[in-house]
């Protein structure tokens, strides 16, 4: 008898055990999807036709070719920035500076494409590089604040934001003596366009789109960075010093370096964003080059919980929102705003996650099973 008890195949899983098992990876998806519900009671009350807005929120962002091209273009930036806060948060750190990163890098790089005449194949990368490097210089300075004396990296990368956008505002409207200025056009306040050697390639998709080379550019990144963290000695140690930095002290990790390497990282990844826009849409840098980006990726990374992976659909999907929200304008009779109410309850949804947990009975995850975002104001 025992024999025979013993030969069972075990007991399938029920269904209420697959449910406590997994049910938690779709905290970011109900989250979403409790966001577009809230969204269109909101439509409602306001008189509006949430299946008209919402139709057309689709169609402008992912009903034609035309809006796919534009959605992938839209995303772009946001997947690249969210990889580089993702690699802040994995250790330990919280960069709300990657939208002067990204400045930091588009300026950098506009200096290669107006000085420079190079073929496009040692030109197009040196551009990515220089973007790189004109991040992570910037984003360093917090690192080595922070690591050397403790000064948190939030007020720093907010007060070094401020900084990069004058510092780009004073750099661009400069005539005595002329900067980087276009003395061609004085009307606009901008440089000078870059080479055409300096462009990435794409394809035209209408009067204004391009879908250029940067969506491939940022899925490269996004295998890059998860190869990095998950399967490099470095990327161990970063991911060590973010969860346990006492730990990782003991096992002879230099915590120091660590914290300088991670923001190092995250500002060449955001930098490569700004080169990035300035080499496949704007093709110049502007005083309004691109704004919000740098704190929309802190969104995406957190809608992705720092998953390079879910960063890349995170972004497309945040792309989407913001391409699609014209259409749904113009079909809907609806303010612009409405979506940005929509993108404000998914990130309150994903950061009080337990209001999720609560409406769909997710059993809540164990001690050890919670994602490192950052470590705190005394840390």
């Amino acid at each position: 008898m025992a024999q025979a008890v013993e030969g069972r195949s075990p007991k399938p899983p029920g269904l209420r055990s697959l449910w406590e098992r997994y049910s938690p990876l779709l905290v970011p998806v109900l989250a979403v999807f409790t966001a577009l519900v809230l969204g269109a009671l909101l439509i409602g009350l306001t008189g509006g036709d949430w299946l008209t807005a919402y139709i057309g929120l689709w169609q402008g962002s992912f009903g034609s070719p035309r809006a796919v091209a534009d959605t992938l273009v839209r995303s772009t930036p946001y997947v690249i920035c969210g990889l580089g806060v993702a690699i802040a948060f994995k250790a330990g750190l919280f960069n709300v500076g990657a939208e002067g990163q990204l400045y930091m890098g588009a300026l950098c790089a506009v200096l290669v494409g107006t000085t420079l005449r190079l073929p496009p194949i040692f030109h197009i990368p040196l551009g990515i590089v220089a973007g790189a490097l004109g991040g992570a210089a910037w984003a360093s300075i917090a690192g080595v604040l922070k690591a050397r004396t403790g000064a948190h990296e939030v007020i720093n990368t907010i007060m070094l934001n401020y900084i990069a956008l004058r510092l780009t505002d004073w750099l661009i409207k400069s005539r005595a003596p002329l900067l980087l200025g276009d003395l061609a056009d004085t009307s606009s306040s901008r440089t000078p366009f870059i080479a055409d050697s300096f462009k990435l390639p794409g394809i035209v998709m209408g009067d204004t789109t391009t879908l250029h080379l940067g969506m491939v550019l940022a899925v490269g990144l996004v295998f890059l960075v998860a190869w990095f963290l998950n399967r490099t000695t470095v990327g161990f140690e970063l991911r060590t010093t973010g969860t346990n930095p006492n730990a990782a002290r003991y096992a002879g990790m230099s915590v120091p370096r660590m914290i300088v390497l991670a923001m190092a990282l995250s500002g060449a990844l955001a930098g490569i964003a700004g080169a990035g826009e300035v080499m496949g849409v704007r093709y110049a840098v502007s005083t309004d080059f691109i704004t919000g980006v740098g704190f929309d990726a802190i969104a995406v990374a957190l809608l992705a919980r720092s998953n390079p992976i879910g960063i890349l659909f995170a972004g497309i999907l945040w792309g989407g929102l913001l391409t699609g929200a014209r259409l749904m304008q113009v079909r809907a009779g609806l303010s612009i705003d409405v979506i940005k109410i929509v993108q404000a309850l998914i990130i309150i949804f994903i950061a009080a996650d337990q209001i999720v947990c609560f409406i769909y009975r997710i059993p809540r995850r164990k001690a050890g099973e919670e994602t490192m975002i950052s470590k705190g104001w005394g840390s």
